[in-house]
Order: structure tokens, then sequence, then C-alpha cells
């Protein structure tokens, strides 16, 4: 006799797979936002590299 569970096995790798995906959005936002900052950034820091 078969004792199947109550959760499927699937359903773990299931909600990982979702939390992963929802991480990546928010990150990816994140990144879209700071956008223009992080590129002002860089651009300060080529210009005083180049100033020397």
């Amino acid at each position: 006799m078969f004792m199947y569970s109550k959760r499927p096995r699937g359903q773990g790798l299931l909600e990982y797979a979702l939390i992963l995906v929802l991480v990546a959005i928010v990150v990816i936002a994140a990144l879209m936002a700071m956008g223009p900052w992080i590129g002002n950034v860089f651009n300060q820091i080529n210009t005083s590299i180049a100033g020397v």
C-alpha cells in the first residue's frame, strides 16, 4: 500500500521558483529605477580619472 502525502512533491519546487522570479523582478525594477543615478556616478568617476 502506497502512502501519498497531502502535499505533492513538485509544489515545493514550484514555490521556490515563484520566489526566485519575484526576487528577480524586484531586483530588475530597483536597477531600472537607480539606473540614471548609477550612470551619473560612473560618469563622475570617469571625468575625475580623465582629469588626473
